[in-house]
């Protein structure tokens, strides 16, 4: 017999978690304003998530289901975040079985209509904590000072991660042409001509030191002949964290950022993973002589913090675009980071 799943619940307040030594206490902040990005209005082109009826033509038949109508799920830009939402439900799943803890999920501004900042009420029982930047540019959504020094502060509390999830900046230039040449690059039809993402996560990393930018939307390769995407160009001997055993692939997404690393101090930033870029498709950072793109960074602790620093999409900690034993190994890996 199948078994039931739990009942869900909604509208909560979090009950923290108990500090239980070697088992990683993780939560995911969304950086968006649900309600900002879901009244976007649906006759702009650009710098907007597609609505749930978008998603469905582009991708039908695959939503046509019952599950997926009017009467049971939402048409608009919020069912399209909903389907981030619940695409993570697989993530949190083995986090918890590998820590104990169930993950936490926040959003800077709920549904509800309730904000909450980066503050105590986030990181005291918060050992990882993953910043998904999935906030437009154009939302002009900031870390602000008091956010900056909680984060700051928890940083120097032994065992902490801080992951960054800046999300690709498709579309940056002006130039009509070019925004055309990246559109086809990566061949998502629900991805407007220019989509920049991770204002707040930028602001927080350029307060934090952080010397890496997001940049483009980029197409990786894939193994000749078939869809599997190409094996993570791996650097384990710089791999102190582990966050590679067990590890072939991240996820097949088809606009995924380069970090650009924006310091010539070779200590203070690691390259874990680069991933290969589909050749076959004309794109300005190719046309430059670049054949991989920066998916997996790694800031050790420093003098002034003792959490390390995580780079890494939010699109590797979702099934929404597939999933596969690889991806689970890195999700354990980084639940069980020492």
């Amino acid at each position: 017999m199948t078994t039931p799943q739990p009942a869900r619940t909604y509208n909560q307040d979090h009950v923290a978690r108990k500090h239980t030594p070697g088992k990683r206490r993780v939560s995911i902040y969304w950086t968006w304003s649900y309600p900002w990005e879901t009244n976007r209005d649906l006759t702009e082109l650009d710098n907007r998530f597609s609505s749930m009826t978008e998603v469905r033509r582009v991708a039908w038949p695959a939503f046509e289901a019952s599950e997926w109508d009017r009467m049971n799920f939402l048409q608009g830009i919020g069912g399209t975040l909903e389907l981030f939402h619940r695409s993570t439900l697989s993530f949190q799943k083995i986090v918890g079985e590998a820590t104990g803890h169930p993950v936490a999920v926040f959003q800077r501004i709920d549904q509800a209509g309730y904000r909450l900042p980066i503050d105590e009420r986030v990181l005291a029982d918060t050992d990882t904590l993953m910043v998904f930047g999935l906030d437009h540019l154009v939302a002009e959504q900031e870390a602000e000072p008091g956010e900056i020094d909680a984060i700051r502060e928890w940083l120097k509390r032994e065992g902490t991660c801080l992951l960054l999830a800046p999300h690709h900046d498709v579309g940056f230039t002006d130039d009509a042409k070019q925004r055309q040449v990246e559109y086809r690059h990566h061949g998502d039809e629900l991805v407007p001509r220019q989509q920049r993402f991770s204002q707040y996560t930028r602001s927080l990393m350029k307060a934090l030191d952080v010397p890496v930018l997001n940049q483009w939307g980029l197409r990786p390769a894939v193994v000749k002949g078939t869809k599997e995407i190409a094996p993570l160009t791996a650097f384990r001997d710089l791999d102190k964290p582990g966050l590679l055993n067990n590890v072939t692939t991240f996820n097949f997404h088809l606009h995924l950022p380069h970090y650009e690393v924006t310091t010539q101090d070779a200590k203070s930033v690691h390259v874990l993973g680069r991933q290969l870029i589909d050749p076959d498709r004309p794109h300005p950072f190719t046309a430059a002589g670049n054949k991989a793109f920066n998916c997996l960074l790694w800031l050790p602790p420093t003098e002034n913090r003792a959490g390390d620093i995580l780079l890494i999409d939010s699109t590797h900690f979702t099934t929404l675009f597939g999933g596969t034993d690889s991806l689970a190994s890195l999700w354990r890996n980084l639940a069980m980071m020492k």
